[in-house]
């Protein structure tokens, strides 16, 4: 069982950067997949960036491809998504996740068996 908490949300100006926070509960964290999701009002979640478990394999949306740069630190049971030149179509709620079945960066949405409560990102034009 683990247990995700979202941070590091908050309002930005276009152009600025912001650098979310996930800390997890549980003693396997260091084998699971983790992954940052978004979903916009009136959209559906969308995946914006996955890392492998040891941290060797990332995977990024083609739309926060070279803006955004996924993370983790399996000491302290963390994982970060650090955002760059931050767009108002970044205006979300952005969702960490973890999978315990898998390790692979390269899985979809639907393989996260753990998911935090969201935090916020507005980006103003």
């Amino acid at each position: 069982q683990a247990q995700l908490v979202d941070s590091g949300g908050g309002l930005v100006q276009a152009g600025g950067s912001l650098r979310l926070s996930c800390a997890a509960s549980g003693r396997s964290f260091s084998s699971y997949t983790m992954g940052w999701f978004r979903q916009a009002p009136g959209k559906e979640r969308e995946f914006v960036a996955t890392i492998s478990a040891s941290g060797g394999e990332t995977h990024y949306a083609d739309s926060v491809k070279g803006r955004f740069t996924i993370s983790r630190d399996n000491a302290k049971n963390s994982v970060y998504l650090q955002m760059n030149s931050l767009k108002p179509e970044d205006t979300a709620v952005y969702y960490c996740a973890a999978s315990s079945y898998y390790s692979s960066a390269y899985i979809s949405r639907y393989q996260f068996n753990y998911w935090g409560q969201g935090t916020q990102v507005t980006v103003s034009s």
